[in-house]
């Protein structure tokens, strides 16, 4: 298997597992966060809130490697923009989905501080719980801007490489403008997740065909040869 291979695949799995990580750590998650008894929730349901942070935390270091692998194979075509690619899908995404996960084990610290004091008076524990899960809920907005800026970096540079068939470069660029939308709506109090839908499709087919057929093998000789060339 030859090295370029090897990287597509290893890239196509990474995106794979970070996918599903993300999409159990929502299972795990959102039926206790999205609760208005939230504090109550929490603390009845620990560790259930840890596993969703586990899993955020397996997303995020598994998603922000990909940029990282890519980078011997991207920076023939484009250094400065590979770097980028590395600072904002890998450094900074990985960053947010730490502080992420900061607020909620904080939650959950204070949830059963909430649930052993047993006091009428909830409002001591519900502000910092709010200011908690607003705090999570910035950052994540946060995170969606510097995922879908990272986003357009790999996918231009695909486009530039032809590492990938043009089509599917083109419709990662779509989608990552799309995705970029969500959070700058969700500022001004309009939220569509929905957004959020065609940059997660094209990122599946995009790892099923890493896995499958790899990069373009023309497109990773000419970028050995110009690499070469410098």
């Amino acid at each position: 298997m030859t090295t370029s291979k090897r990287t597509a695949r290893i890239v196509g799995v990474l995106f794979l597992v970070g996918t599903a990580a993300g999409l159990l750590s929502v299972v795990f998650t959102g039926s206790i966060l999205d609760n208005p008894d939230y504090l109550i929730k929490v603390s009845a349901n620990g560790n259930q809130l840890i596993i969703g942070a586990l899993l955020v935390l397996i997303m995020g270091f598994t998603l922000a490697m990909v940029p990282v692998v890519l980078f011997p194979i991207f920076k023939k075509y484009n250094e400065t923009l590979a770097l980028g690619a590395v600072v904002f899908r890998g450094v900074l995404e990985a960053v947010a989905y730490i502080a992420i996960v900061i607020c909620w084990l904080l939650l959950i610290a204070l949830s059963r501080e909430y649930a052993a004091a047993g006091v009428l008076d909830t409002s001591y524990f519900q502000i910092p719980g709010t200011l908690l899960l607003e705090a999570a809920d910035s950052v994540g907005l946060i995170l969606s801007i510097v995922f879908s800026l990272g986003a357009l970096m790999i996918y231009y540079i695909f486009f530039q490489s032809e590492l990938i068939p043009r089509w599917l470069s083109v419709w990662g660029l779509i989608g990552a403008v799309v995705y970029l939308a969500e959070p700058l709506l969700a500022m001004f109090g309009f939220e569509l997740e929905i957004l959020f839908a065609p940059l997660a499709l094209q990122e599946m087919v995009l790892a099923l065909l890493l896995i499958v057929k790899g990069f373009n093998s023309s497109a990773t000789a000419s970028g050995h040869t110009a690499s070469q060339g410098r």
